[in-house]
């Protein structure tokens, strides 16, 4: 029996397409409109409302929790202030990447974590003897996630105090009489901002924000808009462009943080006497540039896929549902030299685009590969270019 979110309510009446996706146990809705460029538009032009509720999140107190979490994150907590956020991530031993998250410092022994996919165990498990306190509180926080041009003046209307959080700032604010934290975080790579209350309060919240919205172009947005937005930011998705090493079936499943161009989670690392999971290893790559692979953005040739295709007597494709499966990339001879993990049709840049994954040599911007194209049944390739990996990257987004 799937669980239902604390928005479900005045989710359901709103979703025409009764089409939904199971994330960790619960209903999300995978679209609202007949059309994806819909709620897709009012992300880019005015903000979109996304539930992401099923958001795994795990509460760490106690005296010695920045110790710990210092020990565990690859990325350093330390430089995290109360009433700030870091993106982050967790290695195993041989300095592959477990999974990806958000950590929320409220206070020098609070913090909170989100993940997507279940972690509590693997944490609980590395407490030992320091004084620390790991609590599951996934379903004692609903989240919704306010993103695009308009949010903040949106949610703004309704708390003032959330014109004044700066990226990666997080506040408890009142809306009307519902109390929340308010983050200014998101996985569109647009202005956003995630607001977090508890389960009963969820209709009010929706209600107030909503209503506040309704003038505005603001929608409701589901699934498949979260992830078009993600590509084109360049923000990697577990399952997707990674595998959690914990369940991969070898080393070829598995990445390293730099493979996945984390590196800049190590600046000044060499200056740091802190010990983490996977540190000795991490070093190891960057001293010995033993990366096998570089995450980078992919932009296909329009003209190419053009030519491609109408060569076949074919319209060429502008098909935004996002593909998810690897597509290989080879490079001037011939040799495969990487493969895409995400690729769609962008609205906003009107281009494929991709984020993948190449061999180093061919890492910097403006490099050519060749995409695998099938048509009637044959392989064909098409002429791409390495780019920066988050291709949309608006100014507002950190302003």
């Amino acid at each position: 029996m799937f669980k239902t979110t604390p928005f479900y309510e005045r989710l359901a009446p709103l979703n025409e397409t009764g089409l939904w996706s199971q994330w960790s146990g619960y209903l999300v809705p995978r679209k609202f409109q007949m059309n994806d460029k819909v709620e897709y538009f009012a992300v880019r032009n005015s903000a979109a409302l996304f539930d992401t509720s099923p958001l795994y999140k795990y509460r760490i107190t106690g005296a010695d929790a920045e110790r710990f979490l210092a020990g565990v994150l690859a990325r350093d907590i330390r430089h995290c202030r109360d009433g700030q956020a870091q993106y982050t991530c967790w290695c195993d031993d041989r300095g592959f990447v477990i999974e990806d998250g958000v950590v929320f410092r409220t206070s020098a022994d609070d913090f909170m974590l989100t993940s997507a996919e279940p972690n509590f165990a693997y944490f609980k498990a590395l407490v030992g003897t320091l004084r620390v306190s790991i609590e599951d509180i996934s379903s004692d926080l609903g989240a919704l996630a306010v993103q695009g041009p308009r949010a903040r003046m949106l949610l703004a209307s309704l708390a003032p105090e959330v014109a004044d959080l700066k990226f990666f700032e997080h506040a408890q604010v009142k809306f009307g009489d519902v109390p929340a934290m308010v983050s200014r975080t998101g996985y569109t790579g647009d202005l956003g901002f995630e607001v977090w209350v508890a389960p009963h309060d969820g209709s009010a919240l929706w209600d107030l924000i909503a209503g506040a919205g309704k003038d505005l172009g603001v929608l409701p947005a589901g699934q498949n808009v979260l992830v078009m937005t993600r590509i084109e930011a360049g923000l990697i998705l577990i399952g997707a462009d990674f595998h959690s090493s914990r369940f991969a079936l070898s080393d070829h499943d598995s990445s390293t943080p730099l493979e996945l161009g984390f590196g800049w989670m190590f600046n000044g690392l060499a200056n740091s006497d802190r010990r983490f999971i996977g540190r000795t290893a991490i070093e190891r790559e960057i001293g010995d540039r033993t990366s096998r692979w570089k995450t980078v953005g992919l932009v296909v040739d329009w003209q190419d896929w053009n030519r491609v295709y109408q060569t076949e007597g074919l319209i060429p494709p502008k098909d935004i549902t996002p593909v998810t499966s690897e597509i290989m990339l080879y490079d001037d001879d011939g040799v495969h030299v990487g493969y895409t993990t995400s690729m769609m049709y962008s609205p906003i840049l009107q281009r494929h685009i991709a984020i993948g994954r190449v061999r180093p040599r061919l890492s910097s911007v403006g490099s050519r590969v060749h995409l695998e194209a099938t048509i009637h049944h044959r392989y064909r390739t098409v002429t791409t270019h390495v780019a920066k990996t988050a291709l949309f990257n608006p100014a507002r987004k950190t302003s």
